[in-house]
């Protein structure tokens, strides 16, 4: 099972083109911003159907923004699209805006294993991308129990098992979210040594405390959006001295113009979640 864990993605962490450093000396404290180039602005495309367990899938959303600089404290919207997927049945479903680029559809019909095709139009240019939809086991139970962390301080690690299936390969994408947290930390996980067996997964954090609630979202994803996630998280999470890849690119293709790619990846999930009370 390949693993890696706690990484946290801040909201611009499709660019990996900022650094910000903060420098101590002696009793003072000065901020550096440094002059960071400001990069081509790009499209953003946030679309994930996730379709959690014990609902019927039909509300679903699609957020559209763009790049902006490192400083500038804003994420820019995108208004005015047109959204619409459709499924190899020739279903078609519109996602209508909402608010500033926040576009959501009540009508969803969400298949596992069908193959859905994504259609944006945005500022004069059409993107498109296609995906299956995956499927997640449920998780069985969640334990919990108190280890020493690697300072030698003790903390809550929690445990969730889940029965994977024997008959094909998997990839699962989960997170974790919680009011000890700032941004969600994510994790994945496929099943190469698991195959067919019961696979545990444990979650640890130095400020978890009994009375938090960490909610578990845990999704199966495709084997290109889990290559694609690792990429993103192995970045964002990497030396800060090294030079990160730029340009990590999902599978949204803009039919108007290739060399404008927009940042993001169209992938539909099933999904277990459970709000987990520390004890």
């Amino acid at each position: 099972m390949n693993k890696l864990k706690k990484y946290t993605i801040m909201n611009r962490a499709l660019a990996l083109i900022s650094l910000l450093f903060v420098f101590s000396f002696a009793s003072c404290e000065d901020v550096v911003n440094l002059d960071l180039e400001t990069g081509e602005t790009k499209l953003v495309i946030d679309a994930e159907i996730i379709w959690k367990k014990g609902t019927d899938g039909k509300e679903q959303t699609i957020k559209i923004s763009k790049t902006a600089p490192y400083y500038s404290g804003t994420t820019p919207k995108v208004s005015g699209a047109q959204v619409r997927v459709e499924n190899s049945n020739g279903d078609v479903f519109t996602f209508n805006e909402t608010e500033a680029g926040v576009y959501k559809c009540t009508n969803f019909l969400p298949v596992v294993d069908m193959e859905y095709k994504l259609f944006i139009t945005a500022e004069g240019q059409s993107y498109t991308a296609v995906e299956k939809l995956s499927s997640a086991p449920p998780i069985n139970k969640i334990e919990q129990k108190i280890v020493p962390d690697f300072g030698g301080e003790d903390v809550i690690e929690l445990t969730f098992y889940y029965n994977d299936p024997a008959d094909q390969v998997n990839f699962y994408v989960t997170d974790y979210q919680s009011e000890f947290l700032i941004y969600p930390e994510y994790e994945i996980t496929n099943d190469e040594f698991f195959n067919g067996n019961e696979i545990s997964t444990r979650y640890s954090h130095e400020d978890m405390k009994s009375g938090n609630t960490v909610k578990i979202t845990h999704r199966g994803v495709s084997k290109n959006f889990y290559n694609y996630w690792k990429l993103i998280l192995e970045a964002s999470s990497a030396n800060p001295f090294l030079v990160p890849p730029g340009n990590i690119r999902g599978n949204i293709v803009n039919t108007s113009d290739a060399n404008n790619f927009a940042f993001g990846y169209f992938r539909l999930c099933e999904a277990d979640q459970v709000d987990y009370l520390v004890k």
